[in-house]
């Protein structure tokens, strides 16, 4: 008899006996039976799943299971844009929205430079950074597999290369991040939201060559860090198209730093 592992994730639970609530564990299978007739048998119904990832695939229903398999299953999905990987449906269905480890503070960066909403700080705890993934919604992204498979995380990606733009590039590949991007709208140091600011209101912040030949300036909500379209905006913008998949309209925002530096 051939055996596959699956886990199934948050209210998917519901429909299971609780020892099998959010841990991978195995089914035996004849050859020929699909991956949805299987999910069928165990009395989870088929209109409540949105994803299924075999070995890390996305896969429709009548996929045939194979010996070996290990099958991931999803309900709604709550937290990015399936648009790109999932065959079950064709628009995504909430919001995307990550937290970091703190070996991925560069990648926060990136990501909120794509308008991104990511939490990161390297004074987060593993059970903070659990929670927030749950409470919040929130994609758990780490260099680490055990934290990855850890028993109350919902949602979380591996992160395996070590060098940022890799891992960004990965993440815009392998969760079709293009189409979400927002760029330059979000603070780079707190990840709040950056607003239009009248610059009179913050010119006695300004240094004089900054007062003199700059007229659009904007502020984060939060922390209340200035922004303008300083030498750096265009690398920035550069920055940004060169690993975005596709064109994207750039929305009026601004920053005055390089995006290479920490």
């Amino acid at each position: 008899m051939n055996q596959v592992c699956f886990r199934f994730y948050e209210e998917l639970n519901d429909y299971l006996p609780k020892e099998l609530h959010k841990v991978w564990f195995e089914c035996r299978f004849e050859l020929g039976t699909s991956v949805g007739e299987k999910i069928q048998s165990l009395g989870i119904p088929l209109d409540d799943i949105d994803l299924i990832l075999v070995n890390q695939q996305s896969k429709r229903f009548d996929y045939l299971m194979q010996d070996g398999d290990r099958i991931s299953v999803y309900p709604e999905f709550e937290l990015f844009d399936l648009s790109g990987i999932s065959q079950l449906r064709e628009k995504p269905l909430r919001n995307t929205r990550f937290i970091c480890d703190v070996h991925l503070g560069r990648l926060c960066k990136y990501l909120r430079m794509l308008g991104l909403d990511t939490l990161y700080s390297n004074r987060y705890t593993t059970k903070e950074m659990v929670n927030f993934s749950r409470q919040e919604k929130r994609i758990l992204l780490s260099r680490s597999y055990q934290l990855i498979r850890h028993k109350e995380v919902t949602h979380a990606y591996w992160i395996r290369s070590a060098e940022p733009l890799e891992q960004l590039s990965d993440l815009i590949r392998k969760l079709d991040l293009s189409g979400l991007a927002n760029p330059l709208t979000r603070c780079l140091n707190c990840n709040d939201r950056i607003v239009t600011v009248e610059k009179q209101e913050i010119l006695h912040r300004l240094q004089a060559m900054t007062a003199k030949y700059y007229t659009e300036f904007f502020k984060c909500a939060a922390c209340d860090q200035i922004y303008w379209k300083g030498s750096h905006y265009e690398n920035m913008l550069e920055f940004i198209y060169r690993h975005l998949e596709k064109d994207l309209p750039v929305k009026s925002l601004t920053h005055e730093t390089d995006p290479d530096n920490s």
